[in-house]
């Protein structure tokens, strides 16, 4: 397939080049018959847009008489990684308001939950440690024994903690998907987006998190459970539109 022009080459603004071949179809089955030898596949991103998937084919199949499960509508877009070859970049956040605090009242009061140290380390460097950016110096916060193991699995996961034992009681954001106080900053824009956010003031407060790893996910998934909102962040992410699916 290598020998022949791809429909579309050409590298996207975030640096990230894009080959797509469109295959024979002799091919067809083959790809079929590899993706069934897969003893699992585990949905790490768009668990909402394949749910959203599964809900329109639930109106279309009770609107189609004829329903025959081979219609469009009955399949939605996807792209498969192997585990080994997939990387998963943190989720960072940002809040804009400390609520009324002052900083010295907000540090304090995060004292009662976490371990707070002096660093040159934007990064965490293992999990069940948090960075934080506040007035122009990092920090980094180690959960303290105030702070339980769940019996769940993603209640451990670091952006567990941070929501349960900071954002949540002490800044009150108690859906972090729907409160406007917090945003999310992801891949590569990494560290220095949030020292941006803040030292403009944008921001008040900012937090790094360590990766969650495959492992995690999967773990999560096995155990029933879903991942946490805001929490993982995979790229390269293949380019918006590139390919539609119509329905």
């Amino acid at each position: 397939m290598n020998d022949t022009e791809p429909l579309y080459n050409f590298t996207s603004e975030d640096r990230i080049i894009h080959k797509m071949w469109i295959l024979p179809k002799e091919y067809e089955l083959i790809i079929i018959d590899e993706i069934g030898k897969s003893d699992y596949l585990y949905i790490a991103d768009g668990h909402h847009r394949a749910a959203s998937a599964g809900r329109a084919r639930a109106v279309k199949r009770e609107s189609n008489p004829n329903h025959t499960g081979e219609e469009e509508y009955n399949y939605f877009l996807a792209v498969l990684f192997p585990a080994e070859q997939l990387k998963i970049l943190p989720y960072h956040r940002v809040v804009f308001d400390l609520k009324g605090m002052s900083e010295e009242d907000f540090l304090n009061r995060i004292k009662v939950n976490f371990t707070v140290e002096d660093t040159d380390n934007p990064s965490p460097e293992r999990r069940r440690n948090i960075g934080m950016y506040l007035s122009g110096k990092w920090y980094l916060l180690k959960p303290n024994e105030n702070v339980k193991t769940t019996e769940d699995v993603g209640g451990n996961l670091d952006v567990s903690i941070l929501q349960n034992y900071l954002l949540q009681p002490i800044l009150g954001v108690e859906d972090i998907r729907t409160d406007t106080n917090v945003d999310f900053i992801g891949g590569i824009r990494g560290t220095q987006e949030l020292e941006k956010l803040v030292d403009s003031g944008k921001a008040k407060v900012a937090f790094s998190m360590y990766p969650v790893s495959v492992d995690d996910l999967i773990n999560i998934s096995d155990a029933g459970e879903t991942m946490p909102p805001k929490s993982t962040w995979f790229e390269p992410k293949l380019r918006d539109g590139l390919v539609v699916h119509t329905i």
